[in-house]
């Protein structure tokens, strides 16, 4: 593999030498059309409002063919150790699906037959809940699932089960309620616990390591809430399950009325389609929804293999976001997805992008002489549009945008009202920005004068379905997988979230020592 640095290359040469074009001079109605690609899930990707003329594209399939992307996915898919950081393998694509059809042996076994094994045990242990051949300690059925977990145990999960519980909902699908609790502050936990009925309530503790600190304190605190409940017959290993390492603490825990498996190849941002997100969602939709969700995020999978970048999207935004990034220096992405169903969607992107690509060395462990990942951030609209669109329409920075929005809404609730119905109105909203945010507006009032130039991309389809959100999901993930091999960084470790934790621990130890951390630690302490 080539694993030249981004400023040694050509490409980055030639595209450093391009006459750089304005979406204003670019956008048509006839480039809406043409510059559209289909992703996995019914979705598409429109890039039209982006600023990258014709050879602009071409000097990206350049950079994207000398850097050998694709053929570094597909190490990937091999199995080969890709997490240079923890000399691991990276197999988060293979809990949804084998893109190359061929096996991964890791640790003495199939890496996909154990997958699939743990999605057995999954679909078997969310059914008999379900259909209440599992019950309480009391013998109630279960009508709520509350996961304990932090960071990629808890952002993925949480957005995903936000993402389907209207279109459950609007499909009539029997649903279990989901909690989640992830923050140490125990004001997180008291106020979910207070609203749980203990004896109808499932607990899904989720931790690789089973030693992460918030987690386990976060479970000491739920059990302790349950041991000393009034309820007569509450046994509390009778309502928690465990998603966990074989190797973990938790693995042998007598408290755990289940184990469910993941191994170090999971990253925990990448864990949203293995036991971490699948249990949750089992549980609360249905086997069935979660393997839809599979299905969508493995047909994604599949078109991230095609090297031409005008039929893959992931490759195609991954590279226009590196345009963005190193050719015209904006340090940040807004994600604007036109969906409430999406509200906690941008929270997991912040981690998964920002996590991944957040890093000042490359896989050599030498320092880059260029940016590396954006700042992520975002809204659902129109809500956004009544809150920080100013600044990114007025805002002496350029961000770049993406949109996301659907043809209908989930539930199916909608009305008409002065001619058109709710979700018309949504879209004709997000269509508007798109124009607005490229074309801009001139006025003798300066102060009603919008520049333009705002460049943006949308990804839309019919419906926010399970099969649309697993091929949202795993776009998100390729893309941001791409834009690491451009960077020639190690995208799936996270060393800058280790110092703190760290610390906390001296902090905790009574700072051993260390005068500037009692100094904060006498203000809170």
């Amino acid at each position: 593999m080539n694993y030249v640095n981004l400023d040694k290359t050509d490409g980055l040469k030639k595209l450093n030498s391009l006459k750089r074009t304005a979406v204003k001079e670019l956008l048509t109605p006839e480039r809406v059309h043409t510059s559209d690609i289909p992703l996995g899930g019914g979705l598409r990707y429109n890039w039209a409002a982006m600023p990258v003329s014709d050879e602009a594209v071409s000097a990206l399939q350049d950079l994207a063919d000398e850097t050998e992307l694709v053929d570094k996915y597909r190490e990937i898919l091999k199995g080969e150790v890709m997490n240079t950081g923890e000399k691991r393998l990276v197999l988060h694509h293979l809990t949804r699906g084998n893109v190359l059809g061929q096996s991964v042996m890791a640790d003495g076994e199939d890496k996909g037959a154990f997958y699939s094994s743990v999605l057995d045990s999954i679909k078997s242990f969310s059914e008999k809940v379900r259909n209440g051949e599992i019950k309480g300690s009391t013998g109630k059925a279960i009508k709520t699932v509350c996961q304990i977990g932090i960071g990629g145990s808890d952002l993925g999960p949480r957005a995903l089960y936000l993402a389907l519980k209207g279109w459950a909902d609007g499909c009539g699908i029997k649903t279990l309620n989901a909690e989640f609790i992830s923050n140490v502050d125990p004001d997180d936990a008291a106020a979910v616990i207070k609203r749980l009925d203990f004896e109808t309530t499932l607990f899904i503790l989720v931790s690789k390591s089973g030693t992460t600190q918030e987690t386990l304190t976060n479970r000491d605190l739920v059990l302790e809430t349950l041991k000393s409940s009034p309820i007569p017959g509450l046994v509390p290993s009778k309502h928690m399950v465990a998603v966990t390492s074989k190797t973990s603490p938790l693995a042998k825990d007598s408290s755990m009325l289940a184990s469910f498996f993941i191994d170090d190849y999971i990253g925990g941002r990448y864990s949203s389609t293995s036991a971490v997100g699948g249990t949750v969602l089992s549980l609360a939709f249905g086997f069935d929804t979660f393997r839809a969700l599979l299905d969508g995020a493995h047909e994604e999978d599949v078109k991230a293999t095609e090297k031409d970048i005008t039929k893959n999207g992931a490759l195609m935004d991954a590279l226009i976001g590196f345009y963005l990034r190193n050719i015209l220096g904006y340090p940040s992405t807004a994600i604007l997805p036109y969906s409430q169903a999406l509200s906690r969607f941008p929270a997991h992107l912040q981690q998964l992008d920002m996590e991944s690509n957040g890093k000042h060395v490359n896989r050599f462990g030498e320092k880059v002489s260029y940016p590396t990942g954006p700042v992520i951030f975002g809204e659902p609209g129109t809500n956004g549009q009544h809150s920080f669109y100013q600044l990114l329409h007025q805002g002496t920075d350029i961000v770049p945008l993406q949109f996301i929005g659907f043809r209908n809404c989930q539930y199916g609730q909608d009305i008409e009202t002065a001619g058109s119905t709710s979700q018309k109105k949504l879209n004709a909203n997000l269509s508007a920005q798109i124009a607005a945010f490229a074309r801009g507006k001139e006025d003798e009032n300066t102060n009603k004068e919008f520049d333009g130039n705002r460049p943006s991309s949308l990804i839309y389809g019919d419906k926010l379905t399970p099969e649309a959100l697993g091929a949202l999901l795993a776009h998100y993930e390729n893309k941001v997988m791409f834009q690491g091999f451009i960077w020639n960084l190690n995208s799936f470790d996270q060393e800058g979230v280790q110092l703190g934790k760290v610390l906390a621990k001296k902090v905790l130890a009574g700072c051993e020592g260390d005068e500037l951390l009692k100094a904060y630690a006498d203000l809170l302490i």
